[in-house]
């Protein structure tokens, strides 16, 4: 039989989902968590996937060879929240932290910065107003203007200032900033290594920290012309716009990620 020719973007789902289901025990399907597979809530602890997904997601799993989870949140929290899916790999804190085969593997780098996030923690809930809900996530801070969203410019200039006197990185996203440690690691650099021997790859996600795995899964096509990568943008009024312009296809909502992909999984 002759190999599926890969299909030229722009195209439509159902030339993405044929090639898709042509080339399943080489596929991988990434995922982020907040916004994709959950709602963006106010009290981020309050987080749940949408009903649907736990299936859908398993039978994803059974369906093609890997499903990925690739968040900002620690894998504890990934845990807490997929524990019952036992051959889904998390990637959290944008890849310092990994579990796979039952095990968290840490980028050793980072753990240099633990005492640093515990300090900074503390100090933002100080220095800062009230309402400004600050995340710990041992090796980040995330500090939240969602419920405050006229303190956005005091929280970035603090943010900045303190990246400047720590060393630290940041990374913007949906009404929050995050600090986190300048260890070269992003959800481009998890999707760039983890599709090295993929032939085919789709990433769904909704804010500016994974444009960097949709220009990722385009740099895997220009240097392979056997590889396929789908980018899927999940609409949303902060960052929707910008994500959308960099996705092959947006969805309305994480249930519209649910619904789309119990369909898609008609095609298997």
């Amino acid at each position: 039989m002759a190999e599926t020719v890969r299909p030229i973007h722009p195209l439509t789902t159902d030339e993405a989902w044929e090639f898709t289901a042509s080339r399943a025990s080489a596929t991988t399907f990434f995922f982020d968590f907040d916004g994709v597979l959950s709602p963006v809530t106010d009290d981020p602890d309050a987080s749940q996937p949408v009903p649907e997904v736990l299936g859908v997601l398993e039978r994803l799993a059974d369906a093609v060879a890997r499903v990925a989870i690739v968040s900002a949140r620690p894998v504890s929290f990934l845990r807490s929240r997929f524990s019952s899916l036992d051959n889904v790999d998390l990637h959290g804190l944008y890849g310092l932290e990994v579990w796979h085969d039952g095990q968290v593997v840490t980028e050793p780098a980072a753990l240099d910065y633990v005492p640093a996030m515990a300090a900074l923690a503390d100090q933002a809930r100080t220095e800062l107003p009230a309402d400004i809900l600050v995340e710990y996530k041992r090796l980040s801070v995330a500090v939240h203007y969602r419920t405050a969203p006229d303190h956005g410019p005091t929280v970035e200039r603090w943010a900045h200032e303190q990246a400047e006197r720590l060393g630290l990185r940041t990374q913007r996203g949906r009404m929050v900033v995050e600090l986190k440690p300048p260890v070269d690691q992003d959800k481009g650099m998890v999707i760039t290594e983890s599709v090295r021997n993929a032939g085919c790859a789709w990433y769904f996600g909704d804010d500016m920290s994974d444009i960097k795995a949709f220009d990722a899964l385009r740099a895997r096509e220009a240097v392979d012309p056997a590889f396929f990568g789908m980018a899927v943008a999940v609409a949303n009024p902060e960052t929707g716009a910008e994500v959308s312009s960099a996705a092959d296809l947006t969805l309305e909502s994480p249930d519209a990620v649910a619904a789309f992909l119990t369909e898609g999984l008609r095609r298997f």
